[in-house]
């Protein structure tokens, strides 16, 4: 692991890379560019910027006119006001004509901090990939945002991608490899599976090392894509383990670990438990006091596979 960079910084960075190979992509953003990081491509590549203002529905429904013409826009801003205030247009313009726009939410979950409930994005992922044709991604750090932003502007049709804005260690690096809809297993191991994504996977891969000296041997998966869910991926750890843990930086509702109990249910079903927050708004306070106020850290996925290991069918 190396040292904590913004995940933001790896959008930004991705859309460098883009604008510079890609005649076809366009970058809008709703006032928050230094935010967001595409402050950079504003610099660079001015003609390929849009500032659109504090206007997410328009900013939505002027990328979906974008890539009606064969252009490839990113609508960036935080993620609570563009899957919220801008979910009409990206439903019923986006999402029912399959238009080729990309959607990035900044600023997700509740590690935002001191700027507390109205900007913390605690329902995105739910709301989005409820959404037909909407693909939905959650990277854990810097590297992978950059790769999941690549992967999205190679991928015809709707793409969401969510990312917090706290600085967070990097947990891949060049050499990982990134494909959407397909999970990364970070670590091997057959006791109990954590499912995470987002920041949870650094937790995630925190209490495995912890609960090693337990004796208890977890596996780690990086579920980074919710939608489409790699089926397959979740199906394979839970009959290895027995029991799962989901861990993530939203929702208990609905997010990722609502679906991967929807494909245990069906598929394969295993003790459960879950690591979210739950059904709650957030608050004003510092990232990490928010963090560890709502249970989002390595000491309650460590409780909490403590508890589905009792519940484990031996």
């Amino acid at each position: 692991m190396s040292d904590k960079i913004p995940m933001r910084d790896g959008y930004g960075k991705a859309l460098l890379e883009l604008c510079e190979t890609d005649d076809r992509v366009m970058v809008l953003d709703a006032d928050v560019a230094k935010s967001t990081r595409t402050v950079w491509i504003r610099d660079k590549y001015p003609e390929k910027f849009l500032d659109m203002g504090i206007s997410e529905q328009d900013m939505v429904g002027t990328a979906s006119g974008m890539a009606l013409a064969g252009m490839i826009p990113f609508c960036s801003t935080y993620g609570v006001f563009l899957a919220g205030r801008a979910w009409d247009q990206i439903r019923t313009t986006v999402c029912y004509n399959h238009l080729n726009v990309k959607l990035a939410g900044a600023h997700a979950g509740i590690s935002v901090g001191p700027d507390g409930a109205t900007h913390q994005a605690l329902e995105d992922v739910a709301i989005m990939r409820v959404l037909p044709g909407m693909t939905v991604i959650v990277p854990c750090d810097a590297e992978e945002t950059r790769k999941a932003t690549l992967a999205m502007a190679a991928k015809e049709g709707p793409c969401f991608v969510r990312f917090g804005r706290e600085a967070v260690p990097c947990v891949t690096n060049e050499s990982t490899p990134f494909e959407i809809g397909r999970a990364n297993v970070m670590r091997e191991g057959t006791d109990a599976v954590i499912f995470a994504n987002g920041a949870m996977v650094y937790e995630a891969l925190q209490a495995a090392k912890a609960l090693e000296t337990e004796g208890i041997n977890l596996m780690v998966v990086n579920l980074h894509t919710v939608k489409p869910l790699d089926v397959a991926a979740v199906i394979d750890a839970a009959k290895k383990t027995g029991c799962a843990v989901t861990a993530e930086e939203h929702q208990m509702a609905g997010g990722m670990g609502s679906a991967v109990a929807e494909c245990l249910a069906v598929n394969a079903p295993v003790p459960l438990e879950m690591v979210a927050v739950a059904d709650s708004f957030g608050e004003s306070g510092q990232p990490r006091e928010l963090m560890d106020k709502y249970g989002l850290n390595a000491e309650t996925i460590i409780e909490k596979v403590k508890k589905v290991l009792k519940r484990k069918i031996s």
